[in-house]
C-alpha cells in the first residue's frame, strides 16, 4: 500500500482479529509514523542543501556588519585622537 493511501484508507479496518477501536488506534499510529517519516525527510533535505534565501540575507548582513565594524573603529580612533596626550599634560 502506498504511503499516501495511509491517510485516506484504514488498512486495519478489514482485520477480523481487531476491534474497531484497536483498528482506529493502529491507523492513527500508522498516520503518525508517516508524518514523522515526512518530517525526517524534510529535515534531512534542509540539512543537506543550504537555504538560498537565508544565505543571501546572511551575506547582506555580513557586509553590513563589516561596515559597522569599520565605522566603529573610525569612531574609536577619533575619540582616542581627541584626548590630550599624557606627555603634554606632564609639562
Amino acid at each position: 500500500m502506498a504511503s499516501t493511501d495511509i491517510f485516506s484508507v484504514n488498512p486495519y479496518a478489514s482485520n477480523s482479529k481487531l476491534s474497531a477501536t484497536e483498528a482506529e488506534v493502529l491507523w492513527e499510529y500508522a498516520k503518525l509514523a508517516q508524518h514523522v517519516k515526512q518530517v525526517t525527510q524534510k529535515t534531512r533535505q534542509l540539512g543537506e542543501q543550504p537555504d538560498k534565501v537565508l544565505l543571501a540575507r546572511l551575506r547582506a548582513l555580513e557586509s553590513k556588519m563589516g561596515l559597522v565594524l569599520t565605522l566603529f573603529k573610525a569612531s574609536v580612533w577619533g575619540v582616542i585622537n581627541e584626548q590630550p596626550s599624557a606627555d603634554y599634560d606632564s609639562n
